[in-house]
């Protein structure tokens, strides 16, 4: 399979720049107008703001296949890929036989988030622009974290209607393969799957080295996620979470918002997988190799910056609470995400003493490490700036907003600097990037399993 698969991944053309919402609805528009006796769109839902959420059927296998882009906004990659597998699928009828599925191609799970980030997709690709354009909904706004969800005391029921799109596609079709395509920021590429599928793995595996990207080393996403194999992870449960926050003493219900489409598609027996590949890599994505710092002092290290992140953005969002006036979407992320900073270095803190830590950290733990921190503050600092200067652009310029943005552009313009300047990683080729999740979505759905009746 891996010689067709890798002649099938030479299709894909360069690009410099990614799609915009509009660039991939009308994408999919005009290719079920050029084929309509293989393809068919149709409106699956809206968006909270009133934008249509378009699928596009390709095909008439006897398994479906449901391929999602845009599950988070801040995650394009998918807009290019899924336009790619839609013309190559409307235009191949041998592709199309090849996995035998009939495919369904949703253009983008959260349309109104994606639209505040499209400031960054032409570049420059820098952390600077991409923090200073970025935006990620609070916890429970986020499609693929809203599935309905009861564990112990954790209740969900507050689904979207963008979440509930995708719950009536998933119940219409019964797939026997998902994937939402997801992306993270920096480091080497890895998967997630919700079943061990060792012949699989050995394909998603082999595919990031083909375009000079390593393989993910360093920390997972969550100490609770298991893994497979190195860069392969079993899709997070939140039953898990739970029960690991639980053991180490913390509430459980504060870290949990609600289940996702990996859990859902659990019914019908579907193959789930997640192909998370960056923007910025460099070699020691992937280096095992020990160093001198204990793996422990790393993780106390990392929580004492984080909890100090914290309790510098919720000093300016504490300063400015009583004179906000808009409900904006970054504001709201903003008072989400800044305690949960603070929550992520106790975790951390908490997870150091555990038996084994007072080994050497590997210079990919390092450097994930390092990666996160960056991450946290460009990220969540970025929003709350944004926040501000929101709230300034409509006229609400009292002493405390005005004080408080000045205070954070300035910090953020530090974190920005030490970002960039400890950065020794490069921006991976787009091309690159569609290549690795196209190749992971035909060998997913190639491999995936009958559904269960």
């Amino acid at each position: 399979m891996l010689d067709n698969l890798l002649t099938e991944l030479d299709t894909v053309p360069h690009f410099d720049r990614f799609a915009t919402v509009d660039e991939v609805n009308d994408g999919l528009a005009r290719l079920a107008d050029d084929h309509p006796g293989v393809a068919t769109l149709r409106r699956i839902g809206t968006s909270r703001l009133g934008d249509p959420m378009l699928c596009l059927t390709v095909g008439d296998g006897p398994r479906h296949a449901v391929v999602a882009a845009g599950p988070h906004p801040n995650e394009p990659i998918g807009g290019l890929t899924v336009t790619h597998l839609a013309g190559r699928l409307c235009a191949d009828a041998g592709l199309r036989r090849a996995a035998g599925c009939t495919w369904h191609i949703v253009a983008c799970l959260d349309p109104d988030g994606t639209r505040l980030n499209e400031g960054w997709f032409a570049g420059p690709f820098t952390r600077t622009h991409y923090g200073r354009h970025f935006y990620r909904p609070a916890a429970d706004e986020q499609v693929e974290w809203t599935f309905p969800f009861s564990y112990k005391r954790a209740y969900f029921d507050r689904v979207l209607p963008e979440t509930l799109a995708l719950m009536r596609l998933i119940d219409d079709t019964r797939p026997s393969f998902l994937t939402t395509l997801h992306n993270g920021e920096s480091g080497g590429v890895f998967y997630y799957l919700n079943r061990p599928e060792p012949a699989l793995q050995e394909v998603l595996t082999s595919l990031p080295a083909r375009y000079g990207v390593p393989l993910h080393a360093g920390e997972s996403e969550h100490p609770s996620v298991k893994q497979l194999e190195q860069a392969v992870y079993l899709t997070p449960a939140m039953e898990d979470l739970y029960d690991y926050m639980e053991a180490l003493g913390h509430e459980p219900t504060e870290h949990i918002s609600g289940a996702a489409s990996d859990s859902y598609i659990k019914r019908y027996g579907a193959l789930g997988l997640t192909a998370e590949v960056p923007y910025w890599t460099d070699a020691t994505a992937g280096d095992t190799t020990p160093t001198g710092q204990v793996y422990r002092d790393l993780l106390r290290e990392h929580a004492t910056e984080l909890k100090a992140t914290s309790t510098l953005l919720s000093e300016v969002l504490a300063a400015v609470s009583a004179d906000l006036v808009s409900r904006s979407p970054f504001i709201r992320a903003s008072r989400c995400f800044v305690p949960m900073v603070a929550r992520m270095g106790a975790t951390d803190e908490g997870r150091s003493g555990a038996a084994g830590n007072d080994r050497p950290a590997t210079v990919a733990e390092v450097t994930s490490i390092r990666e996160r921190l960056h991450s946290v503050r460009l990220r969540f600092g970025g929003m709350l700036l944004r926040a501000l200067e929101g709230e300034l652009a409509i006229g609400n310029a009292t002493p405390a907003i005005r004080a408080s943005a000045g205070r954070l552009a300035e910090t953020y313009a530090g974190w920005c600097a030490a970002a960039e300047a400890d950065a020794s990683s490069v921006t991976i080729p787009i091309r690159h990037l569609v290549s690795i999740q196209y190749g992971a979505i035909l060998a997913g759905a190639t491999y995936a399993a009958e559904p269960v009746p």
